[in-house]
Formats: structure tokens, sequence, C-alpha cells
């Protein structure tokens, strides 16, 4: 269903991240990453053509407010998959984020991130 497309993981928790990366995988997807930093995936959009993304809130150096922006500022699809929800002020500067919390099962997240991909016209 992605296609080869890129798909880039920021997720910190391990278990989380192959799991997503599996199931992107059987999707015929290709996965970016998986990155546990804001550090990491800032460095990777600056280098790399990105599809689409899934993402942690609460990552190992920061929470993800830069990634979403530069995901925003790029077109980027995305889809936040987080125990924690979204910081009130993230919230505010993207109501229409679409935000999952854990536990979600992986195909339900790339569910989503598709419809959010074909909404982009990616």
């Amino acid at each position: 269903m992605f296609g080869e497309k890129a798909i880039l993981i920021v997720e910190d928790d391990a278990y989380a991240a192959l799991d997503l990366s599996m199931a992107v995988e059987e999707l015929d997807g290709r996965v970016v990453g998986p990155v546990g930093t804001v550090a990491e995936a800032l460095a990777i959009l600056e280098s790399q053509e990105i599809a689409a993304a899934i993402l942690d809130v609460e990552l190992a150096d920061r929470n993800v407010t830069p990634v979403v922006t530069l995901l925003a500022e790029k077109g980027v699809p995305f889809v936040v998959h987080t125990g924690t929800g979204l910081p009130f002020d993230l919230a505010e500067l993207h109501p229409s984020v679409t935000v999952l919390r854990k536990p979600t099962k992986p195909t339900v997240v790339l569910a989503l991130l598709l419809n959010r991909m074909d909404a982009a016209g990616r």
C-alpha cells in the first residue's frame, strides 16, 4: 500500500518502534529510522525525502514540537502515536493533527497515516 515510500518513524520505545517498523514493511513501505530523538529526526528531514511520518511526543532529548513544525512546513503528512497527548502549545498551532493514544495497534496507526497521505496527495 505504501509502494516503497519512505516512512519516518520517530519513537524512543524500542518495542513500539519495532512493531511500527514491521507493520510499515508489511505494507511495502520503506522504514526510515526508527529514531528516538528530535535531533536525529531533524537531521533525517534535512537530508532525505520523506513521504510521511509517525511520531511519538516525548522523546529522549525533548518533545517533538520542532519535528512537527518542520513536517508541517514541508507539507509532509504525519500522525502522532503517544501515551501523553500533545503539549498545549503544539495542539494550538496544529489543531488538525491526528493523535492516537498508546496502545493503538500498528494497523490502525498505518490506516490513519494512509488516509493523511491520500488527503495530501502523496
